[in-house]
C-alpha cells in the first residue's frame, strides 16, 4: 500500500478532531508488536479525548497488535453503562481496568497495559520495583506502584482498585498480572513502556548470571532518576521516540495511518 493511500484516507478523516492521537495510539500498537511486548489478541492501549477523562480510544474486541489501524480504535465513554451490550463492545477486561483508570484517575490520559516478557517475570517474583543497577532501572528509582492483591482478571474490585494504587507514579506493576504506564502523552506513556521493559529485561538477566549485583547508593539512584525526569519531561524526547517510530511505519508499514 503506498503511502499517497495513506494520506488520502487521512485528509478524508481530518473532519475527526481525535484523528491525530488515533494515528498516534495506533503506531504505539504496531511497535509494541515488533517488541514482541504484546500478547495474542489481548492487552489494551487507551487515550482520552476529553477533558474529564471519561472518554477514551481504545483498541477493538480480538485485534492484533500488529494489524491495528487508526480508524478502527472505538471511542468509548466510562460512564456509559450501556457499553457492553453493543454490536462492537469492547474487551470486558479492557472495559473495566481502562473505563476505572479514565473515570478515576484523569490525569492518566494515555494508559498501556501488557504482560510482557520480563515485566511479567517481575510481577511474578516478590520483589518490589527494581534495584537501581543501571540507567534504566534508575529511571524508575522510588518512581513504581506494586499492585499485590491480584484476585482475578481486572474486572470488578479488581479494576477499581488499580486506580487507588498507581498514585502519583508512572509505572505500576500489577502483580501477578502484568504491568501498565500512563502519561499525560500517548508519547510518554509509550517511552515509559518502552523503558520498563528494558529496565526488567537488563534486571532478570542479570538474576540469571547468579552473580552478585552491582547496585548503587540511594542518592546516585535518586540523582539519575531525576535526570531522567528532567531529560524525559523538558527535551521532547519522547515525542522524537514516537515521530521516530511513524517515520519508520510510514515507510515500512503505512497501513496503520487508516
Amino acid at each position: 500500500m503506498s503511502i499517497s493511500m495513506v494520506e488520502s484516507r487521512k485528509l478524508a478523516d481530518e473532519s475527526d478532531p481525535h484523528w491525530e492521537h488515533r494515528v498516534n495510539l495506533a503506531a504505539a500498537f504496531r511497535m509494541t508488536a515488533r517488541l514482541d511486548m504484546h500478547e495474542s489478541v489481548a492487552n489494551h492501549f487507551s487515550y482520552s479525548v476529553s477533558d474529564d477523562g471519561s472518554q477514551f480510544l481504545v483498541n477493538p474486541l480480538g485485534r492484533h497488535f500488529s494489524n491495528i489501524r487508526a480508524s478502527e480504535l472505538l471511542l468509548l465513554d466510562a460512564n456509559d453503562d450501556s457499553t457492553m451490550n453493543r454490536p462492537n463492545a469492547p474487551d470486558p477486561t479492557a472495559w473495566a481496568i481502562h473505563g476505572a483508570m479514565h473515570r478515576n484517575v484523569p490525569q492518566a490520559k494515555c494508559v498501556l497495559h501488557v504482560h510482557s516478557k520480563y515485566a511479567t517475570v517481575l510481577a511474578s517474583i516478590k520483589q518490589d520495583g527494581l534495584p537501581p543497577i543501571d540507567q534504566n532501572t534508575m529511571r524508575f528509582f522510588n518512581r513504581v506502584s506494586v499492585d499485590d492483591g491480584f484476585d482475578g482478571m481486572g474486572l470488578g474490585d479488581e479494576a477499581e482498585r488499580l486506580t487507588t494504587t498507581l498514585g502519583n507514579n508512572r509505572v505500576l506493576i500489577m502483580g501477578n498480572h502484568g504491568f501498565m504506564t500512563v502519561g499525560d502523552t500517548i508519547a510518554k506513556a509509550f517511552d515509559e513502556l518502552y523503558y520498563f521493559e528494558r529496565a526488567c529485561c537488563t534486571y532478570i538477566n542479570a538474576l540469571m548470571t547468579g552473580k552478585e549485583l552491582r547496585i548503587v547508593s540511594e542518592a546516585v539512584a535518586e540523582k539519575t532518576a531525576r535526570q531522567w525526569d528532567d531529560f524525559v519531561d523538558n527535551t521532547g524526547y519522547s515525542d522524537a521516540h514516537l515521530r521516530e517510530i511513524r517515520e519508520i511505519l510510514d515507510r515500512e508499514e503505512p497501513d496503520y495511518k487508516l
